[in-house]
Protein backbone atom coordinates (compact mmCIF):
# COMPACT_ATOMS: atom_id res chain seq x y z
CA UNK A 1 0.00 0.00 0.00
CA UNK A 2 1.62 3.11 -1.05
CA UNK A 3 1.38 6.16 1.95
CA UNK A 4 -0.90 8.10 0.02
CA UNK A 5 -3.45 4.71 -0.20
CA UNK A 6 -2.95 4.88 3.97
CA UNK A 7 -5.22 8.37 3.97
CA UNK A 8 -8.21 6.22 2.42
CA UNK A 9 -11.02 5.98 4.13
CA UNK A 10 -13.24 3.72 1.23
CA UNK A 11 -15.41 1.32 2.97
CA UNK A 12 -15.37 2.98 6.49
CA UNK A 13 -18.40 4.27 8.36
CA UNK A 14 -17.63 7.31 9.83
CA UNK A 15 -20.17 9.00 12.43
CA UNK A 16 -19.57 12.66 12.77
CA UNK A 17 -21.81 13.85 15.98
CA UNK A 18 -22.97 17.66 15.07
CA UNK A 19 -21.98 16.67 11.80
CA UNK A 20 -24.26 19.06 10.48
CA UNK A 21 -23.01 22.51 12.09
CA UNK A 22 -21.81 25.36 10.42
CA UNK A 23 -18.19 25.12 12.25
CA UNK A 24 -16.06 22.13 12.60
CA UNK A 25 -18.61 19.40 11.97
CA UNK A 26 -19.69 19.64 8.48
CA UNK A 27 -16.00 20.21 7.16
CA UNK A 28 -14.88 17.25 8.93
CA UNK A 29 -17.20 15.82 7.34
CA UNK A 30 -17.10 17.10 3.67
CA UNK A 31 -13.31 16.11 4.42
CA UNK A 32 -13.83 12.32 5.19
CA UNK A 33 -16.90 11.76 3.13
CA UNK A 34 -13.98 12.94 -0.25
CA UNK A 35 -11.70 10.82 1.44
CA UNK A 36 -13.92 7.91 0.68
CA UNK A 37 -16.23 7.15 3.79
CA UNK A 38 -20.02 6.74 4.54
CA UNK A 39 -20.53 9.56 6.58
CA UNK A 40 -23.48 9.24 8.93
CA UNK A 41 -24.17 13.19 10.42
CA UNK A 42 -26.78 13.23 13.60
CA UNK A 43 -27.62 16.14 15.80
CA UNK A 44 -30.83 17.32 17.60
CA UNK A 45 -32.32 18.85 13.64
CA UNK A 46 -33.24 15.92 11.51
CA UNK A 47 -33.98 18.52 8.93
CA UNK A 48 -30.90 19.78 9.02
CA UNK A 49 -28.91 16.54 8.81
CA UNK A 50 -30.66 15.24 6.01
CA UNK A 51 -30.43 18.71 3.76
CA UNK A 52 -26.42 18.49 4.45
CA UNK A 53 -26.59 14.56 3.52
CA UNK A 54 -28.22 15.43 -0.02
CA UNK A 55 -25.70 17.88 -0.45
CA UNK A 56 -22.90 15.37 0.15
CA UNK A 57 -24.68 13.04 -2.33
CA UNK A 58 -24.91 15.92 -4.99
CA UNK A 59 -21.52 16.14 -5.00
CA UNK A 60 -20.73 11.97 -5.44
CA UNK A 61 -20.24 11.12 -1.58
CA UNK A 62 -21.65 8.54 0.54
CA UNK A 63 -23.51 10.17 3.36
CA UNK A 64 -26.90 9.88 5.57
CA UNK A 65 -28.19 12.24 8.25
CA UNK A 66 -29.86 10.75 11.63
CA UNK A 67 -30.93 12.34 15.01
CA UNK A 68 -29.05 12.60 17.36
CA UNK A 69 -29.47 14.81 21.43
CA UNK A 70 -26.51 14.20 23.11
CA UNK A 71 -27.65 15.17 26.38
CA UNK A 72 -29.97 12.51 26.17
CA UNK A 73 -28.86 8.90 26.59
CA UNK A 74 -31.83 7.03 25.14
CA UNK A 75 -31.37 9.36 22.20
CA UNK A 76 -27.55 7.90 22.12
CA UNK A 77 -28.96 4.45 22.61
CA UNK A 78 -31.32 4.91 19.87
CA UNK A 79 -28.83 6.12 17.48
CA UNK A 80 -26.45 2.98 18.16
CA UNK A 81 -29.24 1.13 17.16
CA UNK A 82 -30.26 2.10 14.31
CA UNK A 83 -26.82 2.33 13.03
CA UNK A 84 -25.56 -1.10 13.76
CA UNK A 85 -28.63 -2.20 12.14
CA UNK A 86 -28.85 0.19 9.15
CA UNK A 87 -24.32 0.03 8.22
CA UNK A 88 -23.74 -3.40 10.41
CA UNK A 89 -20.67 -1.50 12.39
CA UNK A 90 -19.22 1.70 12.83
CA UNK A 91 -15.33 2.15 11.87
CA UNK A 92 -14.72 6.01 13.16
CA UNK A 93 -16.98 7.89 15.82
CA UNK A 94 -16.36 12.20 15.63
CA UNK A 95 -17.62 13.74 18.66
CA UNK A 96 -18.06 16.87 17.76
CA UNK A 97 -21.44 17.90 19.51
CA UNK A 98 -21.51 20.50 22.21
CA UNK A 99 -23.95 21.34 24.74
CA UNK A 100 -24.69 24.99 23.53
CA UNK A 101 -26.59 26.16 25.86
CA UNK A 102 -24.44 25.06 28.99
CA UNK A 103 -21.50 27.66 27.19
CA UNK A 104 -23.01 31.73 27.81
CA UNK A 105 -21.23 33.98 29.95
CA UNK A 106 -18.52 34.36 31.89
CA UNK A 107 -17.84 33.46 35.53
CA UNK A 108 -20.16 35.33 36.90
CA UNK A 109 -23.11 35.45 34.88
CA UNK A 110 -22.70 31.23 34.64
CA UNK A 111 -24.55 29.16 37.56
CA UNK A 112 -24.42 25.52 38.98
CA UNK A 113 -27.51 24.83 36.75
CA UNK A 114 -25.37 26.18 33.34
CA UNK A 115 -23.16 23.68 34.84
CA UNK A 116 -25.24 20.98 34.63
CA UNK A 117 -26.72 21.61 31.44
CA UNK A 118 -23.47 21.07 30.13
CA UNK A 119 -22.10 18.16 31.53
CA UNK A 120 -25.57 16.24 30.67
CA UNK A 121 -23.90 16.75 27.02
CA UNK A 122 -20.58 17.31 26.88
CA UNK A 123 -19.26 14.87 29.65
CA UNK A 124 -22.52 12.19 30.32
CA UNK A 125 -22.83 12.01 26.26
CA UNK A 126 -19.30 11.93 25.96
CA UNK A 127 -19.37 8.91 28.15
CA UNK A 128 -22.22 7.22 26.66
CA UNK A 129 -21.92 7.79 22.81
CA UNK A 130 -17.74 6.32 23.39
CA UNK A 131 -20.06 3.27 25.84
CA UNK A 132 -22.31 2.83 22.99
CA UNK A 133 -20.14 2.33 20.44
CA UNK A 134 -16.72 1.01 21.86
CA UNK A 135 -17.31 -2.29 22.31
CA UNK A 136 -18.69 -2.92 19.21
CA UNK A 137 -15.36 -1.70 17.91
CA UNK A 138 -13.49 -3.89 20.24
CA UNK A 139 -15.36 -6.55 18.52
CA UNK A 140 -14.82 -5.76 15.11
CA UNK A 141 -10.52 -5.62 16.30
CA UNK A 142 -10.61 -1.84 14.35
CA UNK A 143 -12.02 1.92 15.68
CA UNK A 144 -11.23 5.22 15.81
CA UNK A 145 -12.34 8.13 18.02
CA UNK A 146 -11.58 11.29 17.31
CA UNK A 147 -12.90 13.72 20.34
CA UNK A 148 -12.76 17.34 19.20
CA UNK A 149 -11.41 19.45 22.14
CA UNK A 150 -9.96 23.27 22.15
CA UNK A 151 -7.07 24.91 22.68
CA UNK A 152 -9.08 26.36 25.75
CA UNK A 153 -8.87 22.22 26.65
CA UNK A 154 -4.99 22.86 27.16
CA UNK A 155 -4.37 26.91 28.20
CA UNK A 156 -6.14 29.22 30.35
CA UNK A 157 -8.15 31.91 27.81
CA UNK A 158 -6.47 34.96 27.20
CA UNK A 159 -8.81 37.85 28.51
CA UNK A 160 -6.99 40.83 26.70
CA UNK A 161 -8.74 39.30 23.68
CA UNK A 162 -11.86 40.57 24.30
CA UNK A 163 -11.09 44.06 25.22
CA UNK A 164 -13.61 46.63 23.43
CA UNK A 165 -16.11 43.74 23.17
CA UNK A 166 -19.05 42.64 25.25
CA UNK A 167 -17.39 38.80 24.44
CA UNK A 168 -16.90 36.43 27.60
CA UNK A 169 -15.01 32.88 27.43
CA UNK A 170 -17.58 30.62 29.23
CA UNK A 171 -15.84 28.36 32.48
CA UNK A 172 -17.61 25.63 31.65
CA UNK A 173 -15.86 25.33 28.18
CA UNK A 174 -12.64 25.04 29.78
CA UNK A 175 -13.75 22.68 31.98
CA UNK A 176 -15.25 20.31 29.52
CA UNK A 177 -12.65 20.74 26.90
CA UNK A 178 -9.60 20.27 28.87
CA UNK A 179 -11.25 17.03 31.03
CA UNK A 180 -11.89 15.50 27.21
CA UNK A 181 -8.54 15.85 26.81
CA UNK A 182 -7.59 13.33 29.04
CA UNK A 183 -10.59 11.05 28.62
CA UNK A 184 -9.49 10.81 25.45
CA UNK A 185 -5.72 9.22 26.83
CA UNK A 186 -8.07 6.93 29.35
CA UNK A 187 -9.50 5.62 25.86
CA UNK A 188 -6.30 5.06 24.19
CA UNK A 189 -4.49 3.10 27.14
CA UNK A 190 -7.15 1.09 28.15
CA UNK A 191 -8.34 -0.01 24.29
CA UNK A 192 -5.43 0.09 22.05
CA UNK A 193 -4.58 -3.84 22.71
CA UNK A 194 -7.89 -4.35 21.37
CA UNK A 195 -7.65 -2.02 18.07
CA UNK A 196 -9.21 0.89 18.96
CA UNK A 197 -7.07 4.02 18.88
CA UNK A 198 -8.41 7.26 20.25
CA UNK A 199 -6.97 11.07 19.70
CA UNK A 200 -7.93 14.67 20.19
CA UNK A 201 -7.93 17.39 17.50
CA UNK A 202 -7.70 20.79 19.60
CA UNK A 203 -8.60 23.68 17.11
CA UNK A 204 -7.88 27.43 18.06
CA UNK A 205 -10.34 30.00 16.87
CA UNK A 206 -12.65 29.54 14.56
CA UNK A 207 -13.61 32.85 12.41
CA UNK A 208 -17.07 33.51 12.82
CA UNK A 209 -17.63 37.13 12.27
CA UNK A 210 -16.64 38.31 15.77
CA UNK A 211 -16.69 41.84 16.61
CA UNK A 212 -13.48 43.77 14.77
CA UNK A 213 -11.64 44.88 18.35
CA UNK A 214 -11.39 40.53 19.21
CA UNK A 215 -10.22 39.19 15.67
CA UNK A 216 -7.51 42.25 15.87
CA UNK A 217 -6.28 40.80 19.18
CA UNK A 218 -6.45 37.18 17.84
CA UNK A 219 -4.93 37.83 14.60
CA UNK A 220 -2.11 39.83 16.11
CA UNK A 221 -1.75 36.98 18.86
CA UNK A 222 -1.24 34.06 16.65
CA UNK A 223 1.51 33.10 14.68
CA UNK A 224 -0.06 32.52 11.92
CA UNK A 225 -1.25 35.77 11.69
CA UNK A 226 -5.74 34.77 11.12
CA UNK A 227 -8.43 32.66 12.50
CA UNK A 228 -8.75 28.95 11.78
CA UNK A 229 -10.98 28.65 8.72
CA UNK A 230 -13.31 26.02 7.65
CA UNK A 231 -11.03 23.56 5.98
CA UNK A 232 -8.48 24.04 8.37
CA UNK A 233 -9.24 20.92 10.72
CA UNK A 234 -10.34 18.73 7.55
CA UNK A 235 -6.91 17.15 6.78
CA UNK A 236 -6.36 16.19 10.49
CA UNK A 237 -9.55 14.54 10.80
CA UNK A 238 -8.95 12.48 8.05
CA UNK A 239 -5.22 11.46 8.94
CA UNK A 240 -6.45 10.48 12.27
CA UNK A 241 -9.22 8.37 11.05
CA UNK A 242 -7.18 6.77 8.39
CA UNK A 243 -4.59 4.22 8.34
CA UNK A 244 -2.10 6.82 8.23
CA UNK A 245 -1.59 7.17 12.04
CA UNK A 246 -2.57 3.51 12.65
CA UNK A 247 0.33 3.94 15.16
CA UNK A 248 -0.56 6.93 16.78
CA UNK A 249 -3.19 7.33 19.73
CA UNK A 250 -3.76 9.40 22.81
CA UNK A 251 -2.50 12.11 20.88
CA UNK A 252 -4.34 15.67 21.42
CA UNK A 253 -3.40 17.43 18.29
CA UNK A 254 -3.45 20.89 17.83
CA UNK A 255 -4.45 22.77 15.02
CA UNK A 256 -4.32 26.10 16.68
CA UNK A 257 -1.81 28.21 14.09
CA UNK A 258 1.02 27.73 16.73
CA UNK A 259 -1.54 29.76 19.83
CA UNK A 260 -0.03 26.77 22.20
CA UNK A 261 3.35 27.33 20.97
CA UNK A 262 4.13 30.80 22.97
Amino acid sequence: MGVLDRFSLQGRIALVTAGAGPQFGSSISYGLAEAGATVITASRSLESNLEFAETLRAAGHDAHGLELDISDRDSITELHGRILERFGRLDVLVNSALTRGGHVGGFEEQSPETWELSAAGDMVGLFSICRAFVPDMVRQGRGSIINISSIYGVVSNDPTLYEGTTMRQPPSYTFVKSGMVNFTRYLAAYYGKQGVRANCISPGGYFNHQPDPFLENYCRRVPVGRMLNHEDVQGAAVFLASDASAYITGVNLMVDGGWTCI
